[in-house]
């Protein structure tokens, strides 16, 4: 059995890394701090009094040795479908729980096809631990707990304001890659935006489109429900971005197209500012249909996706250092069931 004790946050020089380095500090944790960026990482740990560990991805080495004597690494560097496998490699070699932040279906089938290697091994894989999938992960056991026959699960996200420079580069790494649905277990390719709903969040129909959202990998280890699609109501702009890529596709997800615009993405601000930060909100919709027609709905409502992922990481980083760590892939669901979501500081739920 894995010992709890110190652990290492990955990505501590980034946008969300931050906010979590500095809410784990302010609830009185000492993580390690590390990352690549020495200015970055070694300004943030000096401010906040904490130690630090400075290395690359690209080093399995320095990985191992960072992750030496720690309980479990709670990794913030994305594009996870680069960052991911090194840092579970290391993981997995020196039985050190993973955590990440990741929203991209690859990365959970990726981590998901290791659960025995990681039960071999004694280790828990979780990966979402953020805005990406808590909040919609324990919405799908909970509808599930609600509707036990369910055969279809429809899920949706909403009100996510500006987005930090790393989650827009997540963002513009899926271009051309079209959609995705989950049939009879199965994942299927399907035209991006292929389909849209009108869906009550909570305060009025809003118009949803159908996007490969992490839950389509999630949501099936949860609940084994067969068929699982998801939405997402955003602004105007990405829903006409999200059609494009259907004919577009190849050329949006072209190499010089994605260097053009991930060069604007960096050139912008890293994030939505605080005031941004406490005055937005998100909402998560789901449906469960059983084979007689029956239906469930239920709706959460929460702090804003940064803030929700901060404080949803550190819930988690808390059960781990209790000693709550099933080996194995996990998902936020599985690992601490449906209740977990509503543990979290401004996070309500109502069913229909």
């Amino acid at each position: 059995m894995i010992m709890t004790g110190p652990w290492l946050l990955y990505g501590a020089n980034g946008y969300t890394g931050e906010l979590v380095a500095r809410l784990a500090r302010g609830l009185g944790h000492r993580p390690v701090l590390a990352g690549r960026s020495a200015s970055a990482v070694c300004g943030l740990a000096e401010e906040l009094g904490l130690e630090r560990r400075l290395f690359s991805l690209d080093e399995p080495r320095r990985i191992e040795e960072a992750l030496r004597g720690m309980s479990h690494v709670l990794h913030c560097a994305g594009p996870f479908s680069r960052t991911s496998k090194p840092m579970a490699d290391a993981c997995l070699r020196t039985r050190t729980h993973y955590l990440d932040l990741t929203g991209e279906v690859a990365v959970f089938e990726a981590l998901a096809a290791r659960d025995a290697e990681a039960r071999g091994a004694g280790v828990m894989l979780l990966p979402g631990c953020g805005f990406d999938v808590v909040p919609s992960d324990c919405l799908a056991v909970h509808l599930k707990r609600r509707l036990p026959g369910a055969r279809r699960l429809a899920l949706a996200g909403a009100g996510v304001g500006r987005v930090s420079r790393g989650t827009a580069e997540t963002a513009i790494e899926g271009l051309g890659q079209g959609g995705l649905v989950r049939r009879d277990g199965d994942l299927e390719r399907v035209p991006s935006a292929w389909k849209t709903r009108r869906i009550d969040f909570g305060d009025g129909p809003r118009t949803a489109v159908a996007l490969p959202l992490a839950d389509l990998a999630t949501a099936w280890r949860s609940t084994q429900v067969p068929d699982i699609e998801t939405y997402f109501a955003g602004p105007p702009g990405l829903r006409a971005l999200a059609v494009a890529n259907r004919y577009l596709g190849p050329i949006l997800g072209s190499a010089p197209v994605r260097r053009l615009l991930t060069a604007r993405v960096r050139a912008g601000a890293p994030g939505p500012t605080e005031e941004e930060r406490r005055r937005g909100r998100a909402f998560f919709w789901g449906e469960a249909v059983d084979a007689e027609g029956r239906r469930a709905v239920s709706r959460l409502a929460t702090p804003d996706g940064y803030t929700l992922t901060a404080r949803a990481a550190l819930a988690v980083v808390e059960r781990v250092l209790a000693g709550h760590a099933p080996a194995g892939f996990q998902t936020p669901g599985l690992a601490y069931g449906p209740d977990f979501v509503l543990g979290i500081e401004g996070v309500t739920l109502i069913d229909d």
